[in-house]
């Protein structure tokens, strides 16, 4: 037999589905709130709230455990399961937009079979004294929640400008360098300290603009 229990906010509803594996599945979806009974920071230094939704499928292995330890096991697994993903979200970043070191953390995002493992050890340990098996747990559902969902896209946005602008003008200063240290060493012209910061100041303006430079033609010198 399989149940499957789906949680927006406060309510609850269940949907029974027969499969005489023996095995049960409760899938959990919560949405956090920032405020109220189901207020979840899913990380310390963030604190957004998200849409987390997760599957957990488990069997009883102990019938004595199950009948006589807990008083209902069925609602017992219900409630240790969404206390578990509300401790897992509580437990890792949602991305690594505050990760700028090389060893990042595993975040929900990213590190989906990292937070599968926690989330199984979590519940193991939580459903024990029940006599329950946990088989699998996963993510299935990972979201801003909609009141911030457009700001977070607009920051995603704003994140991918700035690393690609990084790269255009790395890969400028390189051109620069490369172009300064040939025209020296092959000894093609003389640049005082004046003509060369004017070369690496036009340099960069034509290898970085958006829009395609126009040429102006200096009839005179640096100095007219």
């Amino acid at each position: 037999m399989e149940r499957a229990t789906n949680t927006r906010g406060p309510s609850h509803q269940e949907h029974p589905i027969a499969t005489g594996n023996g095995f049960f599945a409760i899938v959990l979806a919560l949405v956090l709130l920032a405020g109220g009974a189901m207020m979840l920071w899913q990380s310390l230094a963030s604190g957004y709230p998200v849409e987390i939704a997760a599957v957990v499928v488990w069997h009883v292995e102990d019938s004595a455990k199950a009948a006589f330890d807990v008083d209902d096991y069925e609602m017992f697994v219900k409630v240790q399961s969404e206390s578990a993903v509300r401790h897992l979200a509580s437990s890792f970043a949602y991305d690594a937009e505050e990760k700028q070191d090389i060893a990042r953390e595993p975040t929900l995002l990213e590190s989906a079979d990292v937070v599968a493992r926690a989330l199984v050890k979590e519940l193991q340990a939580r459903l024990e004294q029940a006599g329950v098996v946990v088989e699998e747990a996963r993510l299935t559902h990972l979201a801003y929640a909609p009141e911030i969902a457009q700001v977070m896209l607009r920051r995603q946005q704003a994140e991918a400008i700035i690393a690609a602008r990084q790269k255009i003008v790395h890969g400028a200063v390189s051109m620069v360098e490369m172009a300064l240290t040939e025209l020296s060493a092959k000894k093609v012209v003389e640049l005082d300290d004046e003509r060369r910061a004017s070369m690496v100041s036009n340099l960069m303006v034509v290898l970085c603009a958006e829009s395609e430079v126009q040429p102006v033609i200096n009839t005179g010198t640096l100095y007219t």
